[in-house]
């Protein structure tokens, strides 16, 4: 028997909003088990209980037995499966009456999707990325003989778990077209646009002429969407402190790189805990967001989200048409250029260095959208909106 304030909410990669939609669900009376992968190398939110949680709140963190293998693709497939089947075994256990789940590899939702159909959970699938492209984008490069015959395969695994999904909780209308066009009806998708937990308002510091070079921080994920090579061009031609806060192999290169090339002023630097996120981007001038062109509509950065709601000017390296693009420049909350035009890029940062209002004024441009859209009780008021019309529909079938 389905027990119906019971709800299940799986993010894979452990990110700071949907740990916070947890928090308040449970906060509203919600028995919430919120499940994520420890093993999963990503900045994470605040995933340990704190003092004033709900008591309807668990966090789980799953954890392989060794380390997670990012970079082969056979090995990484296997561990996905395993962290899928873990997943849904805390499903079967906990049976609630809703799974939302996010982020989650495609093997491991498969696994998800179906421990939920065997106790009778209805199935929310948020719709972060486009996984299916990416996977073909990477396999064309690194298996250009199977590749194709690979990413076929999840391209129809992707969107049989989406039309057999409850409901699609959408982060962008840009996504609404591909669901269509794959059969995915429209009724059971909502577009609900990812947001940041509001952070404290830093405005730049105000700065003498002999103060403190000018600093750039990039913070997050580096990996195929992305192109640190500017970053060492920025580091290279302007007198700026450039810091990079990431983990892996990429980020690992671009340490040596800068290090070959003598540049001094750009560091790369572990990722800090979601507690400490304030005060690294309390001593940031401008943080910096980039995704490489042919990603274009199927990834949205929600690092943008959280520079926004710190009030932080941001220099952009995103394709047109983009979603955090649109709203860096819908907003004036930052200076955003194509990806593969270095010159824009370094133009665009050589102009936010020289000017301290124009930081000022986007990032308190970035902050005013940040207070009117990322309120976490009207964000929950939506899903539960959409969990409520699910229940409905359950009961009338019955």
């Amino acid at each position: 028997m389905v027990i119906g304030k019971r709800i299940l909410v799986h993010d894979y990669s452990g990110h700071p909003f949907q740990v916070q939609l947890s928090r308040s669900l449970a906060g509203r009376g919600y028995e919430v088990l919120h499940v994520h992968s420890a093993s999963f190398q990503t900045p994470k939110g605040e995933l340990s209980r704190r003092a004033d949680d709900p008591i309807g709140l668990e966090i789980v963190g799953i954890r392989l037995d060794e380390a997670f293998e990012k970079n082969g693709f056979l090995k990484r497939r296997s561990q996905e499966v395993e962290i899928g089947r873990r997943v849904a075994a805390m499903v079967a256990k906990f049976h609630p009456a809703i799974v939302l789940s996010a982020n989650a590899p495609l093997d491991a939702q498969a696994e998800i999707v179906k421990a939920a159909r065997a106790c009778g959970s209805l199935f929310v699938f948020w719709l972060q990325d486009i996984y299916s492209e990416a996977i073909s984008r990477i396999l064309a490069r690194k298996l250009p003989v199977v590749g194709a015959v690979i990413a076929a395969r999840y391209q129809r695994l992707e969107f049989e778990l989406l039309r057999s999904s409850d409901h699609v909780v959408a982060i962008t209308e840009d996504f609404l077209p591909i669901l269509r066009r794959n059969g995915v009806r429209r009724q059971r998708v909502s577009v609900v646009e990812n947001w940041a937990p509001l952070g404290p308002s830093m405005p730049a510091i105000a700065r003498k002429i002999d103060a403190r070079p000018v600093r750039a921080v990039y913070a997050g994920t580096l990996g195929y969407k992305h192109d640190p090579g500017i970053l060492l061009a920025a580091a290279a031609s302007l007198p700026v402190e450039v810091d990079v806060l990431s983990e892996g192999r990429v980020a690992e290169e671009l340490a040596r790189r800068a290090a070959a090339e003598g540049l001094s002023n750009l560091h790369v630097k572990p990722w800090v805990p979601f507690s400490d996120l304030p005060r690294v981007l309390g001593g940031a001038d401008i943080m910096v967001a980039m995704i490489e062109k042919d990603a274009g509509v199927y990834s949205v950065p929600s690092k943008v989200l959280t520079y926004l709601s710190h009030g932080k000017p941001v220099l952009g390296s995103i394709p047109a048409g983009n979603l955090a693009r649109r709203i860096l420049e819908r907003e004036r909350a930052g200076l955003v250029s194509e990806p593969g035009d270095g010159e824009q890029f370094l133009a665009d940062l050589r102009q936010l260095v020289g000017d301290e209002a124009l930081r000022n004024r986007l990032g308190a441009n970035g902050r005013a959208y940040a207070e009117r859209n990322f309120d976490i009780d009207r964000i929950t008021d939506r899903f539960e909106g959409i969990f409520g019309n699910l229940r409905s529909l359950e009961l009338q079938a019955i």
